[in-house]
């Protein structure tokens, strides 16, 4: 049925809002590394291009985006209330005390550890700190100005300006007013801290900068800096580097530290990193870099310039990224909107009250977070490269069922693509270690899922993987099938056809991988008939029931999957033709799940049985629903397929840890629950209170590992962004649904600018009483789609960069 429309026209893009790869020459403008290919994680790099006219937004345009605090961080509680900048590779927690600001900073890059390629003799990777290594901290930075007591503050007030990558904090003492604005700056490379005041009033403390292993630190009179450098046991070499100046007072270096008087304003620059490069054949070490040195450049590189020169800076290259997305849910309450961040996350929960407002930053948050952790290095994994000490559970690691794959379903939905290159980089460069890892040891025989056949080809991963090509705890067979769901649906976003031939590799590799593991066996369906199909190897359904289990749901549908995707692939790229035709014999033969006549599940297991817990974290059996597209509402799927994934998921539950609560949200707006798909959010909005499941005071989702014992981990504040986009666009190439699962709080009236669909288009939308009353698709490479809204549809053909407007639908 066709829609009827006020407006369809063809334009070109008239918004000034950039595109997928328009915004890399903004950023490239700014001092931004290459993407896919990859530069050395901390290197020399060009002088920024310096704006010449301010980009700071206006105050009232800037407080859309803004969250704010009546209280500072506490030094022993970073991980929950310090507020989080990061340049995509460095990140700090800063507590925003006004008589001791304290940043806890870390690289994404600094991990001990090594390639762990000797299995134990139960077959799994030693994964312990000195062995498969782990993230830690490069420094702690801490500004002492011991006058100002948090005893003697009056008006205290700490902010988070999102869309600026800008924390600010100000407050009163005897009449003047104290500001204090703390930045990561990616063209300067560093962390900036600037101090200001308005009234009258001095700055007088000092400057530390003091390594977390054990180092020392070493003052230099003549450069004014303080800085120290070391190496790991496993020859990572590392340091980091401050400087401090002021238009007025005095700023010296006073032992290892630096120390100010009388200062009416003063800047603060640090800067660090390591001398790892994403390049196996170099055993990932850049021999050229000295990072102490280097830290010291840095740092006084950007000292040769005023404090607002390197915040424009900094600025001008954040908002060229933030600004790709756009989004209203609605208006809350004035009463909503008079509280601090923390009050209102409360009030949500305390009253059950919709707060629109809340829920749109809350993404923005997570988007923040994208942008602020993954540009130009390596990608995110349990924590992101924010710790609050040496030790974070799981080693901060990349867990390969589940954690580093959600970080990245938000980035191409919520218009950063570019932030997704730090993931695929990540892939390329850990293949050759994959590979030969994969070679040597997948079929030994202490590895319980090794291939009965004896064959072996390809590459996968163990369920934890590290920066040198090393894995941890078991063998992850199916792993490599998901990494690649994620690598190739990256492309369906883009039609990136230079992006998916650098990826091929890893996906035919995975694909050579499971054409010499999938075995033979006989099932009988429900009229008594028997065939012969193909099916996975043991393997463990993450992460609970048996330890070998043949023809896990899981591995069958990932490797559907996968097979579909390479088919596509080599079609896009004329490649490998009578692979292809192999390969597609096997999809057609490989067995695909059944609903369990006494559970009416989708079976997880080749067995009727429930052999596991009903509630369990992981969704693995409902891949095909998401983040496959193989399970969806419509008629391509028989209906007791649809019902039993259904049950299933009914089964799991409403309330689990933030990340698995994310993932059932995305599965209920596939359904097109719109209030599941809601609640689940609201439950994620939930305040943590002693460690329990739910949001901490700085908006980091916190995972309850045992009573009174929470932990930080990511993939929770970017799956639920993900959900919410997913609510209001769905999307498969050639096909986009609008508003396919609203819910009601957010009905009234919104937009949406700026998401991303597959199939290579971007979309902006507005709608009231839940009807689309405006829709623009553009096209990024792109070419035609059918767009439904409101049961209409209507079908649309683009050029790449052509738009067309609809209005009115449904």
């Amino acid at each position: 049925m066709e829609c009827t429309t006020v407006d369809i026209q063809h334009t070109e893009p008239c918004d000034d809002r950039p595109n997928r790869r328009g915004f890399l020459a903004l950023a490239a403008a700014a001092g931004a590394a290459t993407a896919l290919g990859g530069l050395p994680a901390f290197t020399a790099s060009a002088a920024p291009l310096r704006p010449t006219e301010s980009p700071l937004l206006s105050a009232a345009d800037a407080a859309k985006n803004q969250l704010w605090w009546q209280a500072p961080g506490s030094s022993t509680s970073m991980i929950e209330q310090g507020l989080p900048v990061g340049n995509g590779r460095l990140g700090a927690l800063a507590s925003n005390d006004p008589s001791n600001e304290l940043l806890m900073i870390s690289d994404a890059t600094l991990w001990t550890g090594d390639l762990n390629d000797k299995l134990q003799s139960d077959g799994q990777f030693p994964y312990g700190r000195d062995d498969f290594g782990s993230l830690t901290l490069l420094a702690k930075l801490t500004v002492a100005i011991p006058d100002h007591d948090l005893g003697k503050v009056n008006n205290y007030r700490r902010t988070l300006d999102l869309a600026q990558g800008l924390v600010s904090t100000s407050y009163d003492i005897s009449g003047v007013t104290y500001r204090r604005q703390i930045f990561a700056s990616r063209p300067d490379d560093a962390i900036v801290l600037y101090f200001s005041q308005q009234g009258g009033g001095s700055y007088t403390g000092t400057v530390s900068l003091a390594g977390t292993h054990g180092e020392s630190t070493t003052a230099n009179s003549e450069g004014r800096y303080a800085s120290f450098g070391a190496s790991f046991a496993n020859g990572l070499k590392y340091g980091a580097a401050v400087t401090a100046y002021s238009s007025t007072g005095r700023v010296r270096v006073d032992g290892t530290s630096i120390s100010f008087s009388g200062c009416k304003d003063l800047t603060v620059v640090v800067s660090g990193g390591t001398d790892y490069a994403p390049d196996a054949a170099a055993k990932f070490r850049d021999p050229s870099v000295d990072p102490q040195r280097l830290a010291r450049t840095k740092v006084l590189g950007a000292a040769g310039h005023l404090a607002s020169t390197l915040l424009h800076t900094h600025v001008a290259d954040f908002r060229a990224v933030f600004g790709q997305l756009d989004i209203n849910l609605g208006t809350s309450s004035a009463a909503q909107r008079e509280l601090d961040t923390w009050a209102r996350v409360q009030a949500r929960h305390r009253d059950d009250i919709p707060d629109p407002e809340l829920e749109a930053a809350y993404l923005q948050f997570g988007r923040y977070l994208m942008i602020s952790g993954s540009r130009g290095s390596l990608p995110m994994g349990l924590q992101g490269p924010w710790l609050d000490g040496n030790d974070p559970d799981w080693m901060a690691d990349y867990h390969t069922d589940i954690n580093i794959q959600m970080n990245y379903w938000m980035a191409d939905r919520a218009g950063l693509s570019d932030c997704f290159d730090a993931f695929a980089d990540y892939c390329l460069a850990q293949l050759p270690d994959w590979t030969d890892v994969t070679q040597r040891l997948f079929n030994d025989s202490t590895n319980r899922y090794r291939n009965s056949s004896g064959k072996i080809a390809g590459w996968t991963v163990a369920i934890s993987t590290n920066p040198y090509g090393g894995g941890g705890w078991w063998w992850h067979p199916a792993g490599n099938a998901w990494l690649c769901q994620s690598l190739f649906e990256h492309y369906e976003y883009t039609q990136d056809r230079a992006y998916l031939k650098k990826v091929y590799p890893l996906l035919k590799g995975a694909v050579e991988f499971w054409e010499a593991r999938l075995i033979t066996t006989t099932v009988t369906d429900a009229s008594g008939a028997s065939r012969e199909v193909l099916i996975a190897d043991s393997d463990w359904s993450p992460e609970q029931g048996p330890l070998d289990a043949k023809g896990i749901t899981y591995a069958q549908e990932l490797v559907w999957n996968l097979f579909g995707n390479f088919h596509t692939a080599t079609e896009v790229l004329a490649k490998d033709v009578a692979y292809r035709k192999t390969i597609d014999g096997l999809r057609e033969r490989l067995y695909l799940p059944v609903v369990s006549p006494k559970t009416g599940w989708l079976e997880e297991w080749m067995s009727p049985d429930n052999l596991g817990e009903t509630t369990h974290r992981h969704l693995s059996p409902l891949f095909g629903l998401f983040p496959g597209d193989r399970i969806r509402p419509d008629d391509s799927t028989p209906k007791d397929i649809l019902d039993g994934a259904t049950a299933l998921l009914t089964a799991r539950g409403m309330n689990s840890f933030g990340w698995a609560n994310a993932w059932r949200s995305l599965c209920w707006a596939r359904l097109k629950n719109a209030e599941k798909a809601y609640q689940l959010v609201a439950n994620n909005l939930k305040p943590s209170a002693n460690g329990s499941n739910g949001t901490a005071f700085n908006l980091f989702d916190i995972y309850e590992v045992a009573q009174g014992r929470g932990i930080f981990q990511i993939e929770a504040n970017f799956g639920t962004p993900a959900a919410i986009v997913e609510m209001l666009v769905y999307s498969r190439p050639g096909h986009i649904e609008l508003l396919p699962a609203l819910p009601a709080a957010w009905a009234a009236s919104g937009s949406v600018s700026g998401v991303g669909v597959r199939g290579g288009f971007v979309a902006d939308l507005s709608w009231r009483n839940g009807k689309v009353t405006r829709a623009t698709l553009k096209s990024v490479g792109g070419s035609g789609a059918t767009v439904v809204a409101g049961g209409t549809s209507r079908k649309i053909s683009l050029k790449p960069g052509e738009s067309v407007t609809l209005r009115n639908l449904g």
